[in-house]
């Protein structure tokens, strides 16, 4: 029984994918559910499993552009492996010639010149022929130069970027904010919150939570342009960026305003492990409606987000560091960190989103807001 392979349903976004790396190349066994190739698409990877035993047979390689339910092969139930055939001996007489391998312009051997060894004369017009097949070789790489093909993944991300810069009017804001208040509830509470819910509380929860209320405020931050009209949405739902060996991935917590912070918590440990693992599903990545992006984590003090299209905001987190602030006339030392939001212009006042990273700075600087949800 024959076993069609075809690309699956990855999402209603998805037409088209590339193919990865193959685990397993054409006319091997594989086993039922064994792995046989990666699924390249702009948002995740996937794996191609066996869908049976038997004789795999690929129509495909590595780099190929296939649509979305087109056949990439087959699988031959029952069926062995094929094994190389050795190549047949050839007679003397069946080995073909040096000249009638080389192309008409390289295969007219010079005369053999009066007094010149022939044997000579052959290595002479064969050493011409290297020489000149060498010059038209593709020119190898540079010294010191390692080249690999850009994954489906990183040139949707390089297009986007571009796409980002060319087609809105992207501004940044920045603030910094006091984390002292937000510090000193995680100190006290984190054995208790992490008792009861089997989960540690982090700093990302608060920024959910402080973005969620702002946008309740200021509704424009988190709609978006399409054609001639801006789309205001419902929900606030927070997509997350992590950074993955593979590029930049950003899982979405729907309807984040309905939930604890234990389980916001809880859903970005899931998307964490998810996207490094490389089984985060495309579904997990659609519907946000803002972004946020930590920068902190890898000691970042300050930077300009980009924006996550088609949304209309990001906020970036940073790096905590203790600096003096003036605070009633005194100095004082204090975890400070930087927060930039950039937006999109076209709908966006510059107004709206000075006020809405004050209003985040805020939450942030009075938690108890968060957790009464006033």
């Amino acid at each position: 029984m024959t076993v069609e392979l075809k690309i699956p349903a990855m999402g209603e976004s998805v037409v088209e994918v590339t193919i990865g790396t193959i685990f397993k190349p054409s006319g091997s066994s594989v086993a039922l559910d064994e792995e046989i190739l990666e699924i390249e698409t702009d948002k995740v990877n996937q794996v191609l499993t066996a869908q049976a035993s038997g004789t795999l047979h690929l129509t495909v390689k590595t780099g190929d552009q296939v649509k979305v339910g087109a056949p990439i092969g087959r699988i031959e139930e029952g069926a062995k492996a094929s094994t190389p055939t050795p190549a047949p001996s050839l007679k003397k007489e069946e080995i073909p010639s040096v000249k009638s391998a080389l192309p008409p312009s390289l295969s007219t051997l010079p005369p053999v010149r009066k007094g010149v060894d022939a044997s000579i004369e052959e290595r002479r017009a064969v050493d011409e022929k290297k020489s000149v097949a060498k010059h038209v070789q593709k020119e190898p790489e540079r010294a010191g130069e390692r080249r690999e093909r850009m994954s489906n993944l990183r040139r949707v991300i390089a297009e986007r970027l571009v796409k980002v810069k060319n087609e809105t009017a992207m501004l940044t804001t920045f603030n910094e904010v006091d984390m002292s208040a937000v510090m000193a509830v995680r100190e006290k509470e984190q054995e208790a919150f992490q008792k009861r819910h089997g989960i540690k509380l982090g700093f990302m929860s608060f920024f959910v939570k402080a973005a969620v209320a702002a946008l309740e405020e200021f509704p424009v931050i988190g709609a978006r342009i399409e054609k001639e009209e801006i789309v205001f949405p419902e929900k606030a739902n927070i997509g997350v960026a992590v950074s993955t060996e593979r590029g930049l991935m950003v899982p979405v917590i729907q309807k984040a305003k309905d939930l604890s912070f234990a389980e916001i918590e809880k859903q970005l440990k899931q998307f964490a492990e998810a996207a490094r693992k490389g089984t985060l599903s495309i579904d997990a990545m659609q519907g946000g409606t803002f972004t946020i992006t930590n920068g902190g984590v890898f000691g970042s003090l300050l930077s300009t987000p980009i924006l996550n299209p088609p949304q209309s905001g990001i906020l970036g987190m940073h790096t905590i560091q203790e600096r003096p602030v003036a605070i009633k006339g005194h100095i004082a030392i204090r975890p400070m960190m930087y927060l930039a939001v950039s937006y999109d212009h076209r709908i966006v006042d510059g107004k709206d989103a000075i006020q809405f990273l004050s209003h985040i700075k805020q939450s942030l600087e009075e938690p108890t807001r968060l957790l009464l949800d006033l």
